[in-house]
């Protein structure tokens, strides 16, 4: 039988300038190592034919499924801060868009399948390492309920890419809502090009924000929309202690969604000046930094909108700047709240945020693991006997020893019963996360002994986040000293 796609392909029916056409370049002799069964279904794909050799082939692009419209999509961004006026997929080929069975439309990207006109004198390949750190890391925010692309397949090419040394190819087969960028909005923006920027901004309504359609200003509200999703989704980064690690605007997803997971990473120790990208040399991109970062992309998005608000220039800006404003209130909101689930806090009250910004003090002068921390803290609200648990966490416990005592006092105010709170806590706060050292034992070993056990075993450990998994317990605990991941690699 032959591997069918229901492709509907909305993004490739724009305007010719909004893309390149261009084919996957075939690979020499594509291997399936991972196939994400359960996604397959949720998209309408049957993953049994997915898994044979045809459905390799499909997922390497050596060959395409019927009804692709293969096309590389344009796009600008500001990069550590620069500006650069032409990017766009240089190493992805967006095959199509299904509708998968909630009715949500899915695009189907192959990362990693070749050259193409943005590709910048790049080869268009992927090294296998990047490939399966994005297929681990998206797949553990999405079990962890963060906003993100998915990961189908991931297929190694026969191949070798020539980075420092030849490395395995591979490819990686992403799902996304869709992978429109503020950096897309900037490409035609740049050029004045006012048109292609109201088709692109009214395809994005239709496509991900359709209750605008037909409103007195829906642009303005375009622009409220991303701006409500991406302060939600940046809270839910800061309390699971990830780190995106590039930042750029061409990384910054319209749909709300984590895309491209380069230089990513979770912390260990809680430091909220963070880095670990080893090409964020000034620490632009840490983890304490990422809120502002996200307004200042939001604002170059602004910047793209404003002929769409008003012929009037000055107009155009105060409604810019009046809706720029909400980005603050929208993401403490969710950050605020969301700290005070992960302390156990049902209720609000004036002083909270302080309480829980005095046990990140305290973790950061002890240098406690943040994920390990919590998780402890968790047990400890059924039983006051495992404060001690979380104290060892802590190099300098003292701080920890005073905010204890006023988490209790504070639990006290509240009618929950213990049981209720450690429940409550259990599932905002993970007992495990895609640690560095471990996502870098996983691609040592499937790169130098074409051995994947440890990354299907990662996967499955990291699919139930917030359960005990008592045969997998190490998983929980932090990097010993000669275990430590101090950088991560973009990879391209």
């Amino acid at each position: 039988m032959t591997v069918h796609f229901p492709f509907q392909n909305s993004y490739a029916a724009l305007p010719a300038n909004f893309f390149a056409r261009v084919a996957p370049t075939p690979v020499a002799a594509p291997r399936l190592i991972k196939l994400n069964r359960r996604l397959a279904v949720q998209l309408g794909l049957d993953p049994d034919l997915l898994e044979t050799p045809e459905g390799a082939e499909i997922l390497s692009g050596k060959s395409l499924p019927i009804g692709a419209d293969p096309i590389a999509m344009a796009y600008a961004g500001h990069q550590f801060g620069h500006f650069v006026p032409q990017l766009g997929d240089g190493r992805a080929i967006l095959l199509g868009e299904v509708i998968d069975k909630d009715g949500v439309r899915r695009d189907i990207q192959l990362k990693g399948s070749g050259p193409t006109p943005f590709s910048r004198r790049g080869d268009g390949r992927a090294a296998l390492g990047p490939v399966l750190r994005e297929y681990v890391v998206s797949e553990a925010m999405a079990a962890l309920g963060i906003p993100t692309t998915r990961s189908l397949a991931a297929v190694v090419t026969g191949e070798h890419v020539m980075r420092e040394t030849a490395l395995p190819g591979a490819v990686l087969t992403r799902v996304a809502s869709s992978h429109i960028r503020v950096g897309t909005f900037q490409y035609f923006a740049a050029r004045g090009d006012t048109d292609a920027v109201r088709r692109l901004a009214d395809h994005v309504i239709i496509r991900h924000y359709p209750a605008l359609s037909g409103t007195d200003r829906p642009y303005q509200g375009l622009l409220a929309s991303v701006i409500a999703r991406q302060a939600d989704l940046v809270a839910r980064w800061l309390l699971i202690g990830f780190i995106h690690g590039v930042m750029n605007t061409d990384n910054t997803s319209i749909s709300g969604e984590t895309i491209d997971y380069g230089p990513c990473a979770f912390m260990d120790h809680y430091d909220p000046a963070q880095v670990f990208s080893s090409i964020d040399e000034f620490g632009r991109y840490a983890y304490a930094n990422q809120p502002r970062i996200a307004l200042w992309n939001l604002t170059r998005l602004a910047e793209c909108l404003l002929p769409l608000f008003s012929d009037d220039k000055d107009k155009a800006v105060e409604q810019a700047q009046e809706t720029l404003v909400d980005f603050g209130e929208k993401f403490n909101l969710a950050y605020r709240a969301g700290l005070r689930a992960k302390i156990g806090l049902f209720t609000e009250r004036e002083d909270d945020h302080a309480l829980a910004q005095a046990l990140l003090d305290a973790m950061a002068k002890g240098q406690a693991d943040f994920t390990l921390t919590f998780r402890r803290l968790s047990n400890a609200a059924g039983d006051p006997a495992l404060d001690q648990e979380v104290r060892k966490l802590f190099a300098e416990p003292e701080g920890f020893d005073e905010w204890v005592a006023r988490w209790r006092q504070r639990l006290g105010e509240e009618p929950q019963s213990a049981e209720e709170r450690q429940a409550a806590m259990r599932a905002v706060n993970p007992a495990f996360i895609p640690r560095n050292h471990r996502v870098e034992a996983v691609i040592k070993a499937a790169m130098e002994g074409d051995d994947y056990a440890p990354f299907e075993e990662l996967l499955i450990v990291l699919s139930k986040p917030y359960r005990d998994q008592p045969a997998f317990a190490d998983y929980e605990l932090p990097p010993q000293p000669h275990e430590r991941v101090c950088q991560t690699f973009c990879g391209t």
